[in-house]
């Protein structure tokens, strides 16, 4: 049988009789697979394998412990054959042949009337590939094709009307390669994209040209596009049939307001999922080599948005304190800290742009670095860090490693920097 000669199609088999011959582990997984489309299967093999056995015991077949008839083709839909005895295969084949059923013999791949091709599943798409009867290629092709799908480089996006839904996305901290491959296969599928400023906007241009982009971005202390607007915007479009995706920078749950999104959503009656996110209060850190806990300098770490909330986390240099949108309120922020007991020498890490070409990493400590912010122009986006962790950073001064080198004990690890 030439390739040429496949016409490909889909069964319906739902309730419908089909006969396994055969009691091997190739019988046992094409029985599995019929019974998974719904297909009432019968199996007729005189030693059954154990997995069989257990499909039998438990009613999902029925086992019929002999050997094959001509007669077990009467009135079934499909039958796959696969005993291991090729003229017993061949014989199941012709009297399916005579009756005009089709049938898959595993012996003997070139006359068999119909093939069995790689299956995968990917949301409600089934992939299924025939590679010239090679079995290895076409399974190889298709962990291809479902990786691809899964990984949002090949579209799954609906093109029929559906019931609308709203996925909220983290997008991490702004890199492409960074978002997870749900959120990047939910990208893939969305009719209309509702897209903050941060996140990886790169992705937004490979959307097809059909995607609406709605852009509710926000700057510091500037709303364009205020919450509940946002909030309406969701559920208005999922309501009228369309895949909508909130794409956000960082995780949708850390402060960035998913949690209102999500419930503003389900108050509606619109499904809603939520897709974690790198989370830019500690991968932008990351990016600058500064690990916000490591043993012997910090075993804990808060994350708050404004000078308000200083005087409420622990003021010590072993404590990490990472601050976001904090760039205009940084002087103050500082104060707060010194304040309320932490070393004026603790030293602090400002990363802008993390991950991306422009990214800047600005050193200083709790005493220097709003001036040093000034000085640079430092702005957003971008994450402080404030801690005796900033020590390990490969951009710290020499003092602050040769500070941390003389605390470390014989127990302690040491800090290898370029």
């Amino acid at each position: 049988m030439a390739i040429q000669d496949i016409y490909p199609t889909a069964l319906r088999l739902l309730g419908r009789p089909v006969l396994v011959v055969g009691g091997g582990p190739v019988a046992a997984r094409r029985a599995k697979g019929l019974l998974d489309v719904g297909a009432r299967v019968t199996v007729v093999a005189p030693i059954a394998s154990g997995a069989l056995r257990e499909l039998a015991a438990s009613g999902l077949l029925t086992w019929e412990p002999r050997t094959y008839l001509s007669s077990d083709v009467d009135g079934v839909w499909f039958v796959q054959t696969a005993t291991g005895v090729a003229a017993v295969d061949a014989q199941v084949a012709a009297d399916a042949e005579a009756q005009r059923i089709w049938c898959v013999n595993a012996s003997d791949h070139e006359s068999s009337a119909a093939w069995t091709p790689a299956v995968a599943v990917v949301d409600d798409v089934k992939i299924a590939i025939n590679a010239g009867g090679d079995p290895r290629r076409a399974m190889a092709l298709r962990d291809a094709v479902a990786t691809a799908l899964e990984t949002g480089d090949l579209p799954l996006r609906r093109r029929r009307a559906s019931t609308g839904s709203v996925a909220l996305v983290g997008g991490g901290p702004g890199d492409s390669g960074l978002i997870t491959v749900r959120g990047r296969r939910l990208l893939g599928q969305a009719d209309v994209v509702v897209a903050d400023r941060l996140g990886p906007r790169d992705l937004l241009q490979e959307l097809a040209p059909d995607v609406r982009v709605i852009e509710v971005g926000k700057t510091p202390g500037h709303h364009p596009v205020p919450q509940l607007e946002i909030n309406r915007i969701l559920v208005e479009e999922a309501l009228a049939g369309h895949r909508v995706v909130r794409l956000k920078g960082g995780d949708p749950y850390v402060l960035a307001r998913g949690g209102e999104e999500a419930e503003f959503c389900r108050q509606n009656g619109v499904e809603v999922e939520v897709v974690p996110g790198v989370t830019s209060a500690i991968s932008v850190p990351a990016a600058a080599g500064i690990p916000v806990t490591h043993r012997g300098l910090a075993k804990g770490f808060s994350v708050v948005t404004g000078h308000e909330e200083l005087s409420e986390v622990p003021a010590r240099p072993d404590h990490t304190v990472i601050l976001l949108m904090g760039v205009a309120k940084l002087r103050e922020s500082a104060a707060a800290l010194a304040d309320s007991g932490m070393p004026l020498d603790t030293p602090v890490g400002i990363v802008e742009n993390g991950y991306m070409p422009e990214q800047r990493v600005t050193i200083g400590t709790l005493a220097t670095i709003a001036d040093q912010a000034e000085a640079t122009g430092v702005a957003n986006p971008a994450v402080i860090v404030i801690g005796d962790v900033v020590r390990v950073s490969p951009f710290a001064p020499e003092h602050f490693k040769t500070a941390y080198y003389s605390t470390l004990s014989p127990n302690k690890p040491r800090v290898v920097t370029p």
